[in-house]
């Protein structure tokens, strides 16, 4: 009987050391993308989150928090201090946003407006902590413009999320089950 629940946990870390490097490699290829006109500085779609709400959907909220972990952990390795804090404040208001929609009954924002709202919370998290570190509300000047942008990207990433949970699940039966 014990040997059977240790080769569960390991299935188990093996499924989040697999989610946790698909959210690094997202987040790798989109710092590669060129700054959008417009916006902050350092502003991207959010692709790992994908990673972050199949997990909250289908795994739970502890192990989205260590993807979340995992992605700031990286910010803050490639990008510094600040991108750690920004990624750290945003990405746990994001996760604690997902997890509480998702719980709703019915879901009645359905995915991509549970996207759209995590996406809402991540900027409002980044921005608190920009205006910390600024010691300055002049920040939330850029929050109109991070609200159009959240709500853009988090269709597109509620959608691709939508069409990818298929592969998503059958990856995870591959570990979760014998």
């Amino acid at each position: 009987m014990q040997r059977r629940s240790k080769v569960k946990l390991t299935k188990r870390v093996a499924l989040m050391g697999v989610l946790g490097a698909q959210a690094l490699a997202l987040s790798f290829l989109e710092s590669l993308l060129p700054p959008l006109p417009g916006m902050p500085p350092g502003a991207k779609p959010g692709f790992s989150n994908i990673v972050t709400m199949y997990t909250v959907s289908s795994i739970g909220t502890v192990q989205a928090f260590y993807i979340t972990l995992i992605k700031a952990l990286f910010a803050g390795l490639t990008r510094g201090p600040s991108a750690f804090m920004m990624s750290l404040v945003g990405g746990v208001l994001s996760t604690l946003t997902m997890s509480a929609l998702m719980r709703m009954s019915g879901k009645p924002l359905g995915i991509a407006g549970i996207s759209v709202s995590s996406a809402v919370a991540h900027n409002a998290g980044q921005l608190l902590v920009a205006m910390v570190m600024l010691k300055s509300t002049a920040a939330i000047g850029y929050m109109p413009v991070l609200i159009f942008f959240s709500i853009a990207t988090g269709l597109v990433t509620g959608t691709v999320l939508k069409y990818l949970m298929p592969a998503l699940d059958r990856q995870s039966e591959f570990f979760l089950f014998d």
